[in-house]
């Protein structure tokens, strides 16, 4: 019997492409560049099966001009705001996720941006780096602590609470907004806030780990950057969408967050040039579960969901 044919748009792991190669007839883009619309359209003729990342978009568009071939999308993702899931699932394609296993890496990097942020990280290295540090005083670098201090996060799922447990270990005091509250046992001594009001009002440090959806776009405009406290700090290792890049320009530009720690932009690859003057904006390239081990546990899953579909199972992470 022949092996599914299975495109991979993007680089990933050698061992996730080692498996796949174990049990599929696998395509390489080798030039690691994201794939366009025609592409996606012309491979699915050749293929049954996509692990795309979420430089590749399903708008519904592409979708509609899917050869019939085509009968999963695994993607090499926890979101799928690149997909329109609708629309893939009206032609009868399969989609699935990778959620769990992306979980600490990413809480971890939402714990850096935090760090980085609130102790001036990007001054403090331009200072050292160009030979400008030379002088000291009391007054010198003082940033904002963050042992001790209040927590407010938008979204306790998985990331968020693996992001909770860490700021534990920093004795912070956490509160939070979710569709719904969370078990006890879940939220561990955690506040919980029926409203996003709510939290803000309380979050010397506010972290978002929340998915992109009509619903949160722009969740943190210019009314509700208001409602934080004086000198808080923002954390974003969810999505660009969820925040106005230009209320934030302006919430950092008047003093009313104190800085502002970013793993996603509204444009990526690319960013947000106009960030670049603050050097309170701490960035990193959505870098977010960008660790060998994650990486191979993403790739694992989405063979995992694959090899599930074509033993004529309902993959664990369908969609």
């Amino acid at each position: 019997m022949a092996k599914p044919v299975l495109w991979l748009p993007r680089k990933v792991s050698d061992a996730t492409v080692e498996r796949a190669r174990r049990d599929y007839e696998v395509i390489l883009n080798e030039a690691d560049t994201p794939g366009t619309a025609e592409e996606i359209i012309a491979m699915s003729a050749k293929v049954d099966a996509m692990m795309p990342c979420h430089s590749e978009h399903f708008s519904a568009e592409v979708v509609a001009r899917l050869d019939p071939r085509l009968k999963i999308v695994a993607n090499h993702s926890v979101g799928v705001d690149h997909c329109d899931i609708p629309a893939l699932k009206a032609r009868g394609i399969v989609v699935t996720n990778t959620p769990d296993v992306l979980s600490d890496a990413t809480a971890e990097l939402a714990m850096l941006l935090m760090l980085g942020a609130a102790r001036r990280a990007v001054e403090g290295d331009r200072l050292v780096r160009t030979g400008a540090w030379d002088s000291w005083s009391p007054a010198f670098m003082v940033g904002k602590q963050v042992t001790g201090a209040r927590l407010g996060i938008i979204g306790m799922g998985r990331v968020g609470r693996a992001f909770a447990a860490k700021a534990r270990g920093f004795e912070m005091e956490i509160h939070y907004y979710n569709r719904s509250r969370l078990a006890p046992e879940l939220e561990q001594g955690a506040t919980y806030h029926e409203t996003i009001e709510s939290v803000l009002n309380v979050a010397d440090f506010l972290s978002l780990h929340c998915p992109a959806t009509p619903e949160t776009i722009d969740l943190m405009n210019a009314e509700r950057l208001a409602l934080l406290p004086d000198g808080a700090v923002l954390v974003n290792s969810a999505r660009g969408a969820l925040v106005d890049e230009d209320a934030l320009r302006a919430a950092i530009g008047t003093g009313k967050l104190a800085a502002a720690g970013l793993d996603c932009f509204k444009v990526e690859p690319g960013g947000n040039p106009a960030f670049a003057a603050h050097e309170n904006i701490f960035m990193l390239p959505h870098i977010g579960s960008a660790t060998r081990s994650t990486r191979d546990a993403m790739g694992f899953r989405a063979l995992d969901n694959l090899d599930a579909f074509f033993a004529g199972k309902t993959p664990r992470d369908s969609l």
